[in-house]
């Protein structure tokens, strides 16, 4: 058994959808039937992450970075896939902060980490921007404390409105 985390960015440009989910798919295919997923299920690369576990008949855990998450930070057009996503979880377990915010998704993705075999970084590569808590930050702790990381970030992937 694997337990694979995944951090990635929001905002993939509609072009990008397929070419992540094809190579995520591809990357988790190798673990089928032997993998847990561990996701924030944020919108764009956690939640395709998390439909790609649940396709290789892997168990989906859910760290959610505060009590108020889902009312605060969870639109309305992406709420059915969130929704979904956290009822087909094994696992879904609140950090205990009041409000989502900067020390809230800090301390997920620190519970990522602590859970994580590997890291999949749906990443562009771009450097953290010193807001803390984002993708490349991710990626640097999850460096700095020895788990392995996989980057996609399939040709021709770019940024953008989803």
């Amino acid at each position: 058994m694997i337990t694979i985390a995944v951090t990635g960015h929001m905002d993939l440009s509609e072009s990008t959808v397929p070419l992540v989910q094809e190579e995520l798919r591809s990357l988790l295919r190798k673990h089928q039937g032997e993998l847990t997923g561990v996701t924030c299920l944020a919108r764009g690369s956690d939640t395709l992450f998390a439909d790609a576990v649940i396709a290789a008949g892997g168990r989906l855990v859910v760290i959610l970075p505060s009590r108020d998450y889902r009312e605060a930070k969870v639109k309305p057009d992406h709420a059915p896939t969130f929704d979904r996503l956290a009822a087909a979880a094994t696992d879904v377990v609140v950090m205990p902060h009041e409000t989502a915010n900067r020390e809230a998704y800090e301390a997920a993705n620190g519970e990522l980490l602590k859970r994580a075999d590997r890291l999949v970084a749906v990443w562009d590569g771009v450097p953290p921007s010193g807001k803390g808590g984002g993708t490349a930050d991710t990626v640097e702790l999850a460096r700095t404390v020895g788990v392995p990381v996989d980057v996609v970030w399939p040709s021709g992937a770019r940024r953008g409105d989803t």
